[in-house]
Parts: C-alpha cells; structure tokens; sequence
C-alpha cells in the first residue's frame, strides 16, 4: 500500500496537531471497521513506498579528514567560537532497551553494579556472560567513574572541547561560552530534575537566555468507535517519536529558556521568536544522547568543515552514514538509492517491511547536520511530516520520523573515507563499553581538573 504523504498537520500549536491528526486518520483510514484490521495491514501501510526497487545508496560524497584543509578547518573553529553553530541535544528517551529509565539522568556509579549489568545483559540475550568478562570489556571498576550523569557528560565535553578551540585562538572561554547556542528536548518525567542541574551547574557557563528547552509530549493512544478517530484518555501515553519532536519546535509556547532575572521561571517563546534564532544561526548540529563517541569528541571539526562547504553549495541536510555493526546488526535508519527518486534516500526500519537488521549495511548515524537550519525549521512549520503509524494495545500512535526530512530538503549523504561500525548506547549487551567510554573521557588529560576547578563538580 505504502504510506500517504499528502496530510497536512497543522502546527499551530499542540491542540492543532492532535487535531489534524484526528483529520488525517479519518480522511485515510475510515475505510477500516477496527483497529484490529488497521493492524493487520500496518507492515503494507507503513512500507517505503518503491521499497522493493530500491538499491545501494549512489555517489555518496566520501570526505578523508586526513586531505580537509587548515583553513576549512579553521573556519569551522572561528564559526564555533563566535556562537554561529547551534547545538541540539536529544535527550527524551527513555531507556527502554536498558530498563535504566530517561538516559540523560543515568550516572552509572550511582546506578550500576556489575551483578546488575550482568543480570540486565541476560534478562536480554538469555546467554550465560561472567562478571570478569563484562569488567574486561568496561575496562575498569564502576569506582573509577566520576559522579556524572549521561547527560553532563554530554554538556561537560561539548564545553572542554570548546575551551581548547577557544586557548588556541587566544580567546576567554567565559565570552566564548555566553555567545554559544544550545536546545535540549526532554520528556514530562524527568524534565524537573534536569532543569534544576542546569541550574544547579550555572548553565555549563552559558548565558541561560541562550539555553533553550523543550518538554517533548507525550499522546494518549487513539481509538475508533463508530466510524469516528479520537484521543482516549483511558489509554496509556507515549512520544510520537523524534518526527513529533522537530514539528513540536515550530510551534508556539513549546520552547523556552530560564529566566534568571525571575528565579528561573520557564519563559515561553512564540513561533517565531525561535525561528528567528535559527536564522542567525549557519549550522545546527543534532546530537543522540547515546552516541559513545561523542563522550571523548564532542566535536567533529571534519564534519562541521564539511558541512559548512556544502551550505555555500545550497543543501539544507547533511546526513552521515557507517556501517552497521558486524557483530551485532542493530535496526535504524537505512541508506538507500531509489531510483524512481532518482536520489539517495534514508528509510526508517519500520517501513522496511521485515528487511532484517542484518541485512541493513548501511545506517544512519544519528548524527545530522542542517546547514541554514532555519530553513528545516520553516518547511516543517509549514508542511509537516509524513505520519506512519504503529499500533499498542489496541490504540493508534504516530511515528512520524525526522529523517524523513531528507525527501523534501536538499540533501547530501556524507561518508567517512574509512566506515567504522555506530557506536552507541542502546541496550544492555553495549554497557560495557559505555563504562568504558565514559572512563576513556574521565581520563582525558586535564579534564578532572577542569570538572573540579573550572565548574565546581563534586566529583565524589
């Protein structure tokens, strides 16, 4: 059947969406007597539209990060330092997979034991694993680890990266720090405490008007009862996916930043407010909170060089595949050429109609650049995205997928010279070497130091 992508949501603001939402679903769907029916053919539904012409993604530009010239370099330094790059971190998942709960807030000193681990990675695979081997692979004691959350590593890295940029130009890291630019999408459990850390830890030295937020929601599922779609209350709620996540920032009083002239109350922009910061903006990075890399390489001088040539060439995404891991195939986002598109295209695992993960080379890295981001911005607010759907205990829930942004923007699909299998912290089979990571970053020469000197951190 293949998915419609003529709905058009409305992103006024939350009541609109949930709206339309309905309008869709009755436009599409009412075809259906039942849910029950709706399920039974979600796979054809849900499937990428030319899926069995697809072929290997073509012409893919590949960049040696070893051949990127000093000045390309350089630009993408100066443009850092001069808060021209905005930062976006994903932070509203819950730990599912790791049964840990909202992933920004696990610190694994606090929270793990090897028993523990040992207990969730069988829960998992049902295979017998040692103690000994999962401390080989962590390649330290939990001890070892400094008091930190996920999440302020995240926020600690970015910011003693770009306080070695900001020595080698000679530049006052708290000036370089006050012009930099940053949203950070949490979900209603646990946006409170992280709130508070932020504060607690003076904004990683940020000026907080610069810090912006945003509480992604959350949607009872939908039922179907006399040829009529509507929210029902009496049903469990969930996300609708990082698709929602992006709509949700075109609308009014959705995202806000702290006010630290009124005791940090939440202040709420309008639509516009926020674009208008996208628009003084050349680069939008957007960070997974799992990514194990990211924790000693915030980062990515190479990629942000690249990316920054590709705007002067007109492209509005910039989407970096690897390979998937050999050793364990993991699902996600998958590369590919349609040739009926005649272009590179990124299809989200469920609409690949049972294409195993193995059988996936290519993946998504979860590591997009949008070069003139206010661009993406302004297509979303006025056109939306497509809505697939999934089905939970008998209620319809949204998936729509922000890559799906790559069929309607100008897009360039990027690749290292050299492909390394994604790294990232998705289930309890990768844990060891998320201790081992975040013990490769506390280990970095000079950053105890600068976590216990430049920001105060209890490290205990």
């Amino acid at each position: 059947m293949g998915l419609k992508l003529d709905n058009k949501i409305k992103l006024d603001n939350v009541e609109t969406y949930k709206e339309s939402t309905i309008e869709y679903l009755q436009n599409n769907f009412s075809k259906f007597d039942s849910i029950e029916n709706i399920e039974k053919e979600i796979n054809d539904i849900n499937e990428y539209v030319n899926l069995t012409n697809i072929e290997e993604p073509k012409n893919i530009y590949t960049f040696d990060g070893n051949v990127i010239s000093d000045n390309k370099i350089k630009n993408a330094e100066l443009k850092i330092l001069n808060g021209d790059i905005f930062f976006e971190h994903t932070a509203a998942g819950e730990a599912t997979r790791l049964k840990l709960g909202t992933k920004y807030i696990i610190n694994v000193k606090e929270k793990l034991t090897f028993e523990k681990i040992k207990g969730l990675m069988m829960i998992e695979s049902g295979d017998e694993i040692s103690i000994d081997d999962i401390k080989k692979r962590a390649g330290c004691e939990i001890e070892d680890l400094l008091n930190l959350s996920l999440g302020s590593r995240h926020m600690i890295q970015l910011l003693f990266d770009i306080k070695k940029i900001a020595e080698k130009y000679h530049r006052d890291i708290n000036t370089v720090m006050k012009l930099q630019k940053m949203l950070i999408i949490l979900n209603e459990k646990t946006y409170e405490t992280i709130l508070k850390e932020f504060v607690k830890f003076d904004f990683f030295k940020m000026k907080p008007e610069n810090v912006f937020f945003m509480v992604q929601k959350s949607f009872y599922g939908i039922n179907y009862k006399n040829g009529s779609f509507f929210y029902d209350e009496t049903s469990g709620k969930r996300l609708h996916n990082h698709g929602q996540m992006v709509m949700q920032q075109t609308m009014d009083d959705e995202v806000f930043h702290l006010d630290p002239n009124n005791n940090y109350d939440k202040k709420y922009l309008k639509s516009s407010e926020f674009g208008n910061t996208l628009k003084k903006c050349e680069d939008k990075i957007s960070y997974n909170i799992e990514d194990l890399k990211y924790l000693t390489k915030s980062i990515d001088l190479k990629s942000l060089a690249v990316a920054i040539d590709m705007k002067d060439r007109g492209y509005n995404m910039i989407m970096e595949i690897v390979a998937n891991n050999p050793v364990k195939p993991q699902k996600g986002g998958m590369a590919a050429y349609d040739p009926k598109l005649e272009k590179n295209v990124m299809i989200e695992s469920f609409q690949l109609k049972g294409i195993k993960n193995e059988d996936i080379k290519y993946l998504n890295k979860n590591f997009n650049h949008y070069p003139n981001p206010y661009q993406a911005w302004k297509f979303l607010k006025e056109q939306g995205l497509p809505m697939p759907l999934s089905i939970k205990n008998n209620h319809i829930y949204f998936q729509p997928v922000q890559g799906d942004l790559n069929f309607r923007l100008k897009t360039q699909f990027v690749r290292r010279k050299q492909l390394k299998p994604i790294q990232s912290w998705k289930s309890a089979a990768t844990t060891p070497e998320a201790i081992f990571a975040m013990f490769k970053q506390d280990n970095q020469e000079g950053f105890k130091a600068f976590v216990k000197d430049f920001l105060n951190i209890d490290l205990n």
